[in-house]
């Protein structure tokens, strides 16, 4: 994928001898962990945030930046990747510090109250707060089983697409039952400069976990002889000179096929894996950190967790929800962050305090 807009910033940390002391680290710099900066800022509080991608957008721009969001409130459609650069100039005015192609390995409770947090590129930090926005944790693709072909990963073995127009004039076999699979079979038809020379999708059935509109339309695109769908599923490949030139496919009357190809395009799905996060001693149900509703909080106190990773009773795996416990987790750390001070909710629309730490005038009406 090539950086949008902000996302030419890659990391915003400085070199820094010893541990950088915080009152505030946010581990996930996706939509939910981007507006956790803005709701700590608004309380005055700055913060770092921990990313094991290279950009900011989390799944949003790993998996879809290009795919339609309609459930943002007051934005009646925008893409993954504009979502992420939105919420990027939004929170500008309060200097988060970015530190992205690394993994929070290691989380220590100190005598202070503070955390120690290092990370897997041994960055290391002292903060009052963490907060948890990692979305389903540490995703990977769930891979194709056959001996061998991962040798041909990231040269014409892929399990997600970061640049369409790789695949462009290419014979493409797609490989997956969902939405994912389905989606790309059908981009990939359709004329657009990435538009492959063929297009062949394999399913181990005739059933689809995919939109039945996009169904509907691949078996008309085969009607059409614009494509192929074959029922089955890869048990081999053929190669010639170190190149992946087919797979063998078994069809569910046994008979196995050789499929010509230039390209293998997998799409099984993600495995959500908590990593490191499993063992910092956080209360967890069903590979999720379980919270209150109050504050968002984990069963560690300054331990918060918002989005994706957290559950709760009537939790709701929706962007919109994860804005709302970032507030709720914000106004939860201020007693940790500022034991002294009292906090009142203002509003952003009619605060000249807020105005000033957002850098806008405040309006003086008649």
């Amino acid at each position: 994928m090539e950086p949008h807009l902000n996302q030419e910033v890659i990391n915003t940390a400085q070199a820094h001898e010893g541990p950088i002391e915080t009152d505030a680290v946010i581990v996930g710099a996706g939509p939910v962990g981007l507006f956790q900066v803005f709701e700590l800022g608004l309380l005055e509080i700055k913060a770092h945030v921990i990313d094991s991608l290279a950009y900011a957008g989390g799944q949003c721009v790993e998996l879809y930046p290009d795919k339609p969001i309609y459930d943002i409130p007051a934005v009646p459609v925008c893409t993954g990747q504009e979502l992420t650069d939105n919420l990027l100039k939004q929170i500008e005015p309060f200097g988060a510090t970015f530190h992205f192609g690394q993994e929070v390995t290691t989380v220590q409770k100190q005598d202070d109250g503070r955390f120690y947090v290092e990370t897997s590129k041994g960055t290391r930090f002292l903060t009052k707060t963490i907060f948890i926005a990692a979305g389903v944790g540490a995703f990977q693709p769930r891979t194709l089983k056959v001996e061998g072909l991962d040798a041909f990963e990231g040269s014409q073995l892929f399990y997600r697409v970061k640049s369409p127009n790789d695949f462009a004039g290419k014979n493409l076999v797609i490989v997956g039952g969902g939405d994912s699979a389905l989606d790309w079979a059908l981009d990939f038809v359709k004329e657009s400069p990435h538009k492959a020379e063929s297009v062949i999708l394999i399913h181990r059935r005739d059933g689809f976990k995919a939109a039945p509109a996009n169904v509907a339309k691949m078996k008309e695109l085969c009607d059409a002889y614009e494509m192929q769908f074959i029922v089955g599923q890869v048990t081999g490949y053929e190669e010639k000179d170190g190149q992946l030139t087919g797979a063998k496919v078994t069809g569910a009357d046994g008979v196995t096929r050789v499929v010509p190809l230039d390209v293998l395009l997998v799409f099984f799905g993600l495995s959500p894996k908590l990593g490191p996060i499993a063992q910092w001693g956080l209360d967890i149900e069903r590979k999720q950190l379980k919270v209150d509703t109050e504050k968002f909080s984990t069963s560690v106190p300054g331990i918060f967790a918002v989005g994706d990773i957290n559950i709760y009773p009537g939790k709701k795996k929706l962007i919109l929800s994860g804005f709302h416990e970032c507030a709720l987790a914000a106004f939860g750390a201020v007693s940790i962050i500022f034991p002294e001070k009292k906090v009142f909710l203002q509003y952003t629309t009619t605060s000249p305090k807020l105005h000033k730490v957002l850098g806008v005038e405040t309006p003086v009406f008649d």
